[in-house]
């Protein structure tokens, strides 16, 4: 490959924190970036010490893997988590980490609702705002967040989740629109129907997944990689001109 434009996607040097790292797509992510020569800091409520898929595909790629274990949902945590990410200097934060809870309008919790809002909006905030203030700071910097479809239509029984997504898409423009001209890039990436844990239920019903297939014009449902390739660029030297961006990557979901 021509060097110009390998080099373009080079992140040697780099470090990438990247929340929701265990699994889905925040794994592809890691595993991507780390490929592309970024020492990755992994976060998940669930991320072990040792040995992790995590830590396997990272290392893989010759890469330094660090895991760090954090509630997305609890404040006190997550503010930890902040100060930990300024400190280490993050040129690359992922917000990835998030949740989903289903349940019809009428008869949604307020907890659901406040748990999906928590994880999904108030940790990106926080985490963006923190690590934002050091890549300032240095004048340079990439913040990736994982938005949604539902940022941009309302879905069946997941109002928290789409409040959460709409609220991720205006947050990013909401950055990008300070931090541009400061040198740090704040864009989104929405992902379609992915094949993860948050979509199990509806590919366990033949009827939804029916209906969900027969509307997307690629004829499948996303694969993690899928979405962490779009990631990638928005990381990259690449983007260097985009900004508050929120990308759809739907297999043409939203061109129906």
């Amino acid at each position: 490959m021509n060097p110009e434009v390998s080099g373009l996607f080079d992140l040697t040097g780099r470090v990438a924190a990247v929340t929701g790292a265990s699994r889905g797509i925040g794994l592809a992510v890691a595993r991507l970036l780390a490929a592309a020569g970024a020492d990755v800091i992994g976060v998940s409520a669930s991320m072990p010490g040792g040995d992790s898929a995590a830590r396997a595909a990272v290392e893989g790629e010759g890469r330094v893997f660090t895991p760090v274990r954090t509630d997305l949902a609890d404040p006190g945590q997550v503010a930890e988590l902040g100060a930990l990410l300024a400190a280490r200097d993050v040129d690359v934060l992922v917000n990835n980490g998030g949740t989903i809870r289903r349940a019809p309008a009428a008869e949604h919790a307020d907890a659901d609702f406040d748990h999906v809002l928590a994880v999904n909006l108030r940790a990106t905030w926080v985490l963006s705002r923190e690590v934002g203030r050091s890549m300032l700071a240095r004048g340079s910097g990439r913040i990736v967040n994982i938005a949604s479809v539902l940022s941009f239509q309302g879905g069946i029984t997941v109002p928290g989740y789409t409040a959460s997504k709409a609220g991720v898409a205006g947050l990013t423009k909401a950055l990008a629109n300070e931090w541009a001209h400061r040198g740090v890039n704040v864009n989104a990436v929405a992902p379609g129907y992915v094949a993860t844990d948050n979509t199990g239920a509806l590919r366990a019903d033949p009827d939804r997944t029916r209906s969900i297939l027969e509307r997307i014009p690629a004829g499948r449902w996303a694969e993690p990689d899928d979405i962490a390739g779009a990631v990638l660029f928005l990381c990259s030297r690449a983007a260097d001109y985009v900004h508050g961006t929120v990308l759809p990557v739907d297999g043409g979901w939203l061109a129906r």
